[in-house]
């Protein structure tokens, strides 16, 4: 079973970068030891830079670096994430959800003409949200940012 991650208050830029790779991380901007505790409960695993708080949850992982790129692979060095390509850009950046594909009416409908005539396989819908998704600049700069931080194909 995959493990799902509990970001902590500190840690908004690596919870984006785990969903980018594919990965259930729940992140909220304010800590409350009450929502921690039922979230960890829940089987997430809980990432903090916080070592008391990781002292409080044996499902914890005490987060050493403030980069994210080393973050990662500390993550990665635990044994808990990696680089496997077929599950990126499959998770909303905001909403942490999976994202779907969408019917090429409702893309074409919902996004700029353009991006739906160089994206017609490619585009996906969040359902929580209502984002359209698809490859693009952004996406690729990920991907190269991804790779020079050593996560290349699994």
């Amino acid at each position: 079973m995959e493990v799902r991650f509990l970001a902590d208050s500190m840690l908004g830029k690596l919870a984006k970068w785990l969903r980018v790779m594919g990965y259930d991380a729940y992140y909220e901007s304010f800590d409350g030891a009450h929502r921690i505790y039922h979230l960890v409960q829940d089987g997430r695993l809980l990432l903090s830079r916080n070592r008391p708080i990781t002292e409080q949850y044996p499902d914890s992982l005490l987060i050493r670096s403030d980069q994210v790129k080393e973050q990662l692979q500390e993550i990665r060095d635990a044994g808990y994430i990696k680089a496997d390509r077929s599950k990126w850009f499959m998770r909303c950046l905001i909403c942490n959800i999976q994202i779907n594909e969408v019917t090429r009416e409702d893309a074409r409908e919902n996004i700029p003409e353009y991006i739906f005539y160089q994206n017609k396989t490619a585009i996906r819908f969040c359902p929580s949200c209502g984002r359209y998704f698809w490859p693009g600049s952004h996406r690729n700069r990920m991907i190269r940012q991804l790779e020079e931080w050593g996560f290349k194909y699994s």
